[in-house]
This record gives C-alpha cells, structure tokens and sequence, in this order.
C-alpha cells in the first residue's frame, strides 16, 4: 500500500505544483502576493501528505508570540516545504546556491528569504544580519537549519558558525525545534505515521557559544531516535 499511496501522492503534489510554479512566475515583483501563492502551495502539499500518504503531522510544545529564531532539524524537504503552513509568514534562511538558481532565487529574495554565505568574510555576515533584523522588525519568524543542511535521521553534525553569530547580535528568543520526519517522508515509497514538531524552551539570551550551540543542538535532536523497523 505504500507504494501506491506514494505513486498517488507524487502524481498529485506534483501536478498541483506545476500552477504554483507558474502562479510563482507572475508574482516575483509582488511580495503580498507571492505570500499568497506560497502558502497556498504549501497548503497543498500538506493536504497530500495527510489525505494521500496517510501521515499525521501534531506538534509538542508552543511557538512564541512576535518575532524569535526558530532553530530546527531538518531531515527532509517536508518540513521545508511545510515551512509556510506551520508558521506564520516564516523568513527561511537558505543557502547562497539557492539563491543563484533562475527564478527561484528571485521569488526566494521577493518572498523575504535570507541568503547565508558562510565562506564569504565578515561583509556577507553584515548582510545576512541586516536582513535577519528587517524581518524581525517586519514581525517575522526566522526558521534556521542550524547544520546547514538536510541531515540523515539519526545523526548529529555539529552546528554550522552562523547560528553563534545569530544567537549574539539578533537580541530575539531563540527556540529550538526537534522533527523526526526522516524515516516516513526522506525515501521512495513514504510510510503512514506521524510527525512530529517539538518546541523546546527559549534558549536565554547572553549564554556563551558553546553553551548556546549545546542546548540547541541537544534540542534539535530530541526526536532523534532509530528509524523504527520496516512493518
């Protein structure tokens, strides 16, 4: 049966995406609007997952009101795809190399994304800072990968350096979320169950960095069990 839930789901996810695509290409000089097709299709994928794949999405713990850093695992494009559904008009940060590709670097940057350049000096820092305060004052989530990028479910790399830099000078809460959505999503043929977002407490301003880099990435992998057996 999962294989033919997948097959269901990809058809219809995929097809459905092809109208957001292009509804994308008609509004990347409208941010309202823009918003407006990003969150419809990520509605969309939401509903596929949960209609057609059989997989319950629940969350533990409680977002903050106003701004904060949210600093989360990420295991699979669920929960980058899910990013819009689940927050309120979230500001991701992404990579300098997404921003590069046609067209969608440009809907990334009218969206209101943050492009991190990690290897590129003190001056792409000044940058990504400068961003990650407008949206701040703009009322905005910020939404971290703080490993810098799609990670296998049961491993743990260490934090990349632009959380540090974060944590220091964006004077925001930062909350830590746990999500276990590698072992049903990241493959072929997707499995029925559920996954799970998890809040962890605000991590207090003014900690030292490696105190800082602990708790978040203890946090982060709160959910980072074994995959479960193939039933």
């Amino acid at each position: 049966m999962s294989v033919i839930r997948s097959i269901a789901f990809y058809i219809a996810f995929y097809l459905g995406s092809v109208v957001y695509v292009l509804g994308t290409m008609t509004a990347l000089e409208s941010p309202a609007r823009l918003r407006r097709i990003c969150d419809g299709w990520s509605r969309w994928h939401r509903r596929c997952v949960t209609g057609l794949l059989g997989i319950e999405v629940r969350w533990e713990g409680e977002m903050l009101d106003g701004p904060a850093l949210y600093v989360m695992k990420h295991e699979a494009f669920f929960e980058a795809i899910d990013m819009p559904e689940f927050f309120d008009y979230p500001a991701p940060f992404g990579k300098k190399e997404l921003f590069a590709i046609p067209g969608w670097g440009k809907a990334a940057e009218t969206y209101g994304g943050i492009e991190v350049a990690r290897d590129e000096g003190a001056k792409a820092l000044r940058k990504m800072l400068k961003l990650a305060k407008q949206r701040v004052s703009e009322g905005r989530p910020l939404v971290l990968f703080p490993e810098g990028t799609r990670v296998a479910h049961g491993t743990r790399p260490p934090l990349k350096s632009g959380f540090a830099a974060l944590y220091k000078m964006l004077g925001v809460p930062v909350v830590p979320v746990a999500v276990n959505s590698g072992p049903l999503y990241h493959r072929l043929w997707k499995r029925r169950g559920t996954i799970t977002y998890r809040f962890a407490d605000p991590i207090p301003a003014g900690l030292e960095r490696e105190e800082a880099e602990r708790l978040v990435h203890e946090a982060i992998n709160a959910l980072n069990a074994p995959a479960p057996e193939e039933p």
